[in-house]
């Protein structure tokens, strides 16, 4: 990486970092959301070949940008086929990859500076899920540790989580996931061990947490008062479906604790920046909804043209996220959402095959020559 690029990576991560300690200090930015995204627009546009060619097919000159929504979106399909950053591939400190299967493309997102995931990872969980936390509490991952899953963004997330919010415990004592196998003995002890007297942390994906139900049937774990549980991903499993709120009652049941305490992260590869259900910190909000932080921002649009839609109606995640420096601030999901009072509403998945919008997307980034390196 040339010096005047880093430079310009270097300083753009600044800001973006700038504006997470503002969140953190519950102050206002010193800058708006739209002054730093043009920039890095313009910034991507001049060193990611794919994301210039894909303005040029939309007829986006970066240079004239004046808000976040007239640059164009990356589908997360481009992670799979296309170089997404700004960087050459020995520059990359971390590579997240997207789960899939032994012939299916699994999406990358290489990071030349994890810093700024880091920081953005631990100001949204510490307001979401650590809010009224004031001294580090024991951390449980029903998950495997970074070193058994180094390229999940999922296991980076929950390892920065315990050692950054979390007593020092060793691995056994933190994540119960391990060489594949659910540790529910262990995981047993240890919550029968835990100190009554400070509320613990439990983080978990969602069908960690169906896998648990089922080894413990009637059995209930109960945690300390005042603890809370995460849950993450989808819902639909290899085997069968279940649905959130059964699920969010079954986690309540199994660790003994208020339903409003089970909340829900949303997070992608290929993303810096997670959203989260709001239940834990204002007693108005309501399952389902999830709430941006003031560097990302969620807008539903019409899966062929693009477009926004109007609030309430359902659309596809264009997501914009300042914390996507070195990649593609802005990443068009495949994932139903609507503007909702309070934040957004994730209603799943698009079935079947990709939005008009986004192969048309893929395919002007790739200049129709395949898949690139």
């Amino acid at each position: 990486m040339d010096r005047d690029r880093r430079s310009a990576s270097e300083a753009l991560h600044e800001r973006a970092r700038a504006m997470v300690r503002a969140y953190a200090r519950r102050a206002s930015p010193s800058e708006s959301f739209d002054a730093l995204a043009v920039d890095l627009a313009r910034f991507q546009a001049a060193h990611v070949p794919g994301y210039a060619r894909l303005c040029a097919a939309r007829g986006v000159d970066p240079g004239a940008l004046v808000r976040a929504g007239e640059a164009p979106a990356v589908p997360t399909d481009a992670f799979k086929v296309a170089r997404v950053f700004c960087f050459e591939d020995g520059d990359a400190t971390i590579t997240f990859r997207t789960s899939g299967t032994t012939v299916g493309a699994r999406g990358r997102h290489a990071m030349r500076d994890v810093r700024t995931y880091d920081a953005a990872a631990l100001a949204s969980g510490r307001a979401m899920l650590f809010r009224d936390l004031s001294a580090p509490v024991p951390v449980l991952v029903v998950g495997p540790p970074e070193s058994e899953a180094p390229d999940s963004s999922l296991a980076h997330m929950c390892g920065l989580f315990a050692s950054a919010l979390g007593t020092v415990e060793p691995i056994e004592r933190t994540f119960f996931v391990r060489g594949g196998t659910l540790m529910v003995d262990e995981l047993r002890a240890r919550v029968a061990g835990l100190p009554r007297q400070a509320p613990a942390v439990v983080l978990a994906t969602s069908f960690a947490l169906v896998h648990l139900a089922d080894a413990l049937g009637a059995d209930v774990l109960p945690l300390p008062a005042g603890s809370r549980v995460m849950q993450t991903g989808g819902f639909k499993g290899r085997s069968r479906e279940v649905a959130a709120p059964d699920l969010r009652r079954t986690v309540a049941r199994m660790f003994a604790i208020e339903e409003t305490r089970v909340v829900s992260e949303y997070g992608m590869t290929e993303l810096s920046s997670q959203l989260w259900e709001a239940t834990l910190v204002d007693e108005r909000a309501r399952a389902g909804v999830y709430v941006e932080p003031p560097w990302a921002r969620v807008v539903p649009v019409d899966p062929d043209g693009l477009a926004p839609v109007a609030d309430g109606e359902i659309g596809i995640a264009r997501v914009e996220d300042l914390a996507n420096v070195d990649s593609a601030f802005a990443v068009l999901a495949q994932d139903r959402v609507r503007r909702v009072p309070g934040g957004i509403e994730l209603l799943g998945r698009l079935p079947g095959a990709p939005p008009r919008g986004c192969s048309i997307a893929v395919d002007e980034m790739i200049g129709g020559a395949g898949t690139l390196p």
